[in-house]
């Protein structure tokens, strides 16, 4: 029986880049789209603000088998993804009714969770899979 670590001694080094974060990249764009939508002052603006914050940085902090780049790079990087997605947000809570139908107000939310759903999922599984002992 080959076990893991036999498995990847066949294999050799990954010479592929892989991606830092993507997944929670693709919830904050999500993120940012929904708030951009439905921008308020009020405390509902506060909590997705704060959340879409949250995202932004924190998904830096969590184990990964990739090598981290620099957190600044970074996070200019997923500022910048927040940024264009709140911009984004707005154009498309201004175009429902307008050019698009009514029905497509829920489309960022929806996506949103599903894109949460995935994420979470990709996070506990490389929180709990098992790794060879070095």
């Amino acid at each position: 029986m080959i076990n893991n670590a036999q498995a990847l001694a066949a294999v050799g080094p990954v010479t592929g880049r892989r991606i830092f974060a993507i997944d929670t990249a693709i919830v904050v764009f999500l993120l940012g789209v929904d708030f951009g939508q439905r921008f308020t002052f009020g405390v509902e603006g506060l909590l997705t603000g704060s959340t879409l914050v949250m995202f932004t940085v924190f998904p830096y902090f969590l184990p990964s088998d990739v090598e981290r780049p620099r957190f600044a790079s970074w996070l200019l990087g997923r500022m910048a993804i927040a940024s264009l997605a709140v911009v984004a947000g707005m154009i498309f809570g201004r175009s429902i009714g307008i050019v698009l139908p009514e029905i497509f107000r829920f489309l960022p939310l929806a996506l949103l969770i599903v894109a949460g759903i995935a994420s979470f999922y990709l996070q506990l599984y490389n929180l709990l899979k098992l790794r060879p002992e070095r």
